[in-house]
């Protein structure tokens, strides 16, 4: 009997281990497919799989690089190490309370129907909000989105600071819940965008910011993907203090040398932390720094207590760690470490870009700035942490033309999105844009392809063959006829008028598929039977504000992609129209025209000239007579500030120069030139009535004046000089004139 009871026991005992270890396989593969759909694996719902971290063809992760002492000396090092699954279960309720939050459910879509405009709540009395934070908030009250009215607002933004949120800062704002609260329009934060560069504190630094979100947007540096709302949120880059408000310095890639080698293959500078997060990628950097080609620089030397917790390596590592200058290592290295440090995010990354040193990013979760429109595969190598060992053979087999490719990429995208911090807040308010407007939101070709997704408004079309970007990645050609646009500003007295002339001339162009007259003067236009009688469609515009900037307005009637901008004054042959119209189809994105003008650098004044002189150097092509895309109507009328806008129709002047301003800034090209006659200067000077602002003795002074003001705004002076001149085959050859095509060019 005893022996009956005894089996029993055993056979219950047996079942019941048995039982629970069939539990615990249920409930490993239950938390990794948890884990697999957080991360993107799944395909359910239509979510496409995040990319892999690191290429397909890397062996498995290796065991940790650290030996026993260090990890001994170092303790449990990352937050998920040292913290058990409830606390981290608390730490994530804690920084989302609605995790789950995504356009569909947390914005509200109706606010925005009348436009995606953005309110900044006013500052209260006696609030001083941090330099980079009044970055912010001016370049968003200069965006094209600013409203001051919140009755039509889509979205709002604080007035108060949260972007630094670590307690032990000196820029952190207390008492930021209640007050955040009391907002009258907050709502739970429901279509409200906060902006985040420092969350969370020692020794942890999670990404807690001290106060609930609700359902507000985040746009944070250092986001971790554990905590990264998709299609939600936005991350961006860490940035300082320092880095400029507009404009913004130049990448530093000059040429594009073939083999693309540098002195050295892979380097970093920068702190190493002995314990606490972050220390164990920086802590076991060593192992790959060759002194060679490889140079991998820390120091321990920070902080007051540093000599405390210093180990065996500070000050061998200290020692060699001033041997080297960081610019000149940025400079001459293919590649750029960018480990993380406290956070996920680092300075070091934007550092790389600029300097055209391809990023090779070791900060494993991290979310990449922008990353629901950039393509980092093709800018960055975006590594693993646990492979550290494997990062000097990966970087050298990296081919020469792919070095190119991404040294390239960099260039743009510290150009297009990185290089100050209004770029950075309109990227930011672009991406929210597009997925509010998600029937004519830009493309990943626009985002990721010149001149970038900030110059390239959806609103214009759809089609990417409209824009005068992309004819060469798409295989296509602008249409092969024109517009002729006119601007008429005096009345019509006597059809001996330049404007009669002007007319004949460019309707005899095989070209020309219309006459557009925009009449800006005072006086009613006349009937059509008082206007020149041409077979070619002629129609008569006229302007409900009769403003200087109407000239550029898109008007629906403009359906050619090539734009023939006019003065009434203007003087042009049939031969002149045809051949720059002949030029431009081979640069569809540039003005193409005849009289040129220069911009220079007056050092007793500390200001930008203007001036009209006929040198070997030209940097703009008035409007007067040139061809441009029409794209650039719409660019000019919806991208530029009303403040511009407004200030070139009160001088009724410098609407050529802020054309050329915009379209410059857009390619980064000058115009080009193409060749008159040698009377066009003359004739343009006698053509000049009483009437004509070009005799204005204030003309030349605001035109001074407006080239400053331009410039104010985009940052920097994007104007480019060229000695580049385009001439007909045989121009002034001596050869029998009948074997010219374009023969009036040459006729006085």
């Amino acid at each position: 009997m005893q022996a009956k009871k005894r089996y029993l026991l055993v056979s219950v005992g047996a079942c019941s281990l048995l039982l629970a270890y069939l539990c615990g396989l249920q409930i490993g593969e239950f938390h990794n497919q948890n884990h697999a759909e957080l991360y993107g694996v799944s395909q359910d719902a239509g979510v496409p799989p995040r990319p892999p971290r690191w290429p397909e063809w890397v062996d498995p992760p290796p065991q940790t690089y650290l030996g026993e002492a260090e990890q001994e000396e170092d303790g449990p090092l990352l937050l998920h190490q040292h913290t058990s699954p409830r606390e981290r279960r608390e730490i994530q309720k804690n920084i989302y309370k609605s995790r789950r939050c995504r356009m569909e459910t947390c914005f509200d879509f109706q606010r925005c129907e009348r436009g995606f405009k953005i309110y900044v709540y006013p500052s209260q009395k006696g609030e001083v909000p941090s330099e980079s934070y009044q970055k912010i908030l001016a370049a968003i009250e200069e965006s094209r989105f600013y409203t001051t009215d919140p009755n039509e607002a889509c979205l709002f933004v604080l007035s108060i600071d949260t972007l630094d949120r670590d307690q032990l800062s000196t820029q952190y704002v207390h008492n930021i819940r209640a007050r955040i609260q009391s907002l009258p329009l907050w709502y739970e934060g429901r279509n409200h965008l906060i902006f985040n560069l420092y969350s969370g504190t020692w020794p942890d630094y999670t990404e807690e910011l001290g106060f609930d979100i609700g359902q507000a947007m985040l746009a944070k540096a250092s986001t971790d993907m554990d905590n990264f709302r998709p299609h939600f949120d936005v991350s961006i880059p860490l940035f300082s203090k320092d880095h400029p408000q507009k404009g913004g310095s130049k990448g530093y890639l000059n040429l594009n040398n073939v083999p693309p080698l540098r002195k050295y293959l892979l380097v970093f500078k920068g702190k190493r932390y002995l314990t606490g997060i972050g220390s164990e990628t920086r802590n076991a950097l060593y192992h790959i720094h060759n002194g060679d080609d490889i140079i991998l620089l820390t120091t321990c030397k920070h902080g007051k207590d540093w000599e405390k917790h210093k180990d065996a390596r500070c000050d061998r590592d200290n020692e060699e760690y001033t041997k080297f200058d960081y610019q000149k290592l940025l400079h001459n290295s293919s590649f750029c470490l960018v480990p993380r440090g406290r956070r996920l995010g680092s300075f070091r990354f934007l550092e790389a870009l600029q300097a055209a040193c391809i990023p090779v990013l070791l900060s494993n979760g991290w979310e990449l700035p922008f990353s629901e429109v950039i393509d980092w595969s093709k800018a960055a190598i975006i590594g693993d942490e646990r492979l550290l060992l494997q990062v000097p053979s990966i970087t050298r087999s990296v081919g020469s033309d792919r070095i190119l490719a991404l040294r390239q990429q960099t260039q743009f995208l510290w150009d297009a999105y990185f290089s100050s911090v209004t770029k950075i807040v309109l990227t930011t308010l672009e991406i929210i844009h597009d997925r509010i407007q998600t029937h004519m939101s830009r493309s990943r070709l626009m985002w990721n392809s010149l001149p970038g997704g900030l110059y390239a408004l959806p609103e214009f079309s759809s089609d990417l063959t409209l824009f005068p970007f992309y004819y060469s990645t798409l295989g296509k050609s602008p249409s092969q006829e024109f517009t002729a646009v006119i601007q008429a500003v005096t009345p019509l007295q006597s059809q001996q008028q330049p404007i009669f002339k002007l007319i004949h001339a460019v309707a005899k162009s095989k070209f020309c598929a219309q006459i557009l007259v925009l009449w800006n003067c005072e006086k009613p236009p006349p009937p059509r039977n008082k206007w020149p009688s041409i077979t070619t469609p002629f129609s008569i515009i006229e302007g409900k504000r009769k403003t200087m900037s109407g000239r550029f307005f898109p008007h629906q009637a403009i359906i050619t992609d090539a734009v023939l901008s006019l003065d009434e004054d203007s003087v042009l042959s049939t031969n002149e129209v045809d051949f720059a119209f002949i030029v431009w189809q081979s640069f569809p994105d540039r003005i193409v025209g005849y009289p040129a003008r220069s911009h220079y650098w007056d050092s007793g004044k500390g200001r930008w000239g203007y001036t009209s002189k006929w040198t070997n150097e030209y940097s703009m092509v008035l409007t007067g007579a040139a061809f441009y895309h029409r794209y650039y109507h719409h660019l000019y009328t919806y991208y530029l500030p009303t403040s511009l806008l407004s200030m070139v129709d009160q001088l009724a002047n410098c609407e050529d120069i802020l054309m050329n301003f915009l379209i410059s800034a857009v390619t980064k090209l000058p115009p080009i030139k193409v060749t008159q006659k040698k009377q066009y200067k003359e004739t343009m000077m006698q053509q000049g009535s009483k009437a004509s602002r070009w005799a204005d003795p204030d003309h030349f002074a605001q035109r001074q004046s407006c080239m400053n003001s331009f410039t104010s705004w985009f940052g920097f002076m994007p104007l480019l000089h060229s000695q580049l001149r385009l001439d007909p085959v045989l121009f002034k050859d001596q050869v029998s004139i009948l074997r010219k095509k374009y023969r009036d060019i040459e006729r006085l």
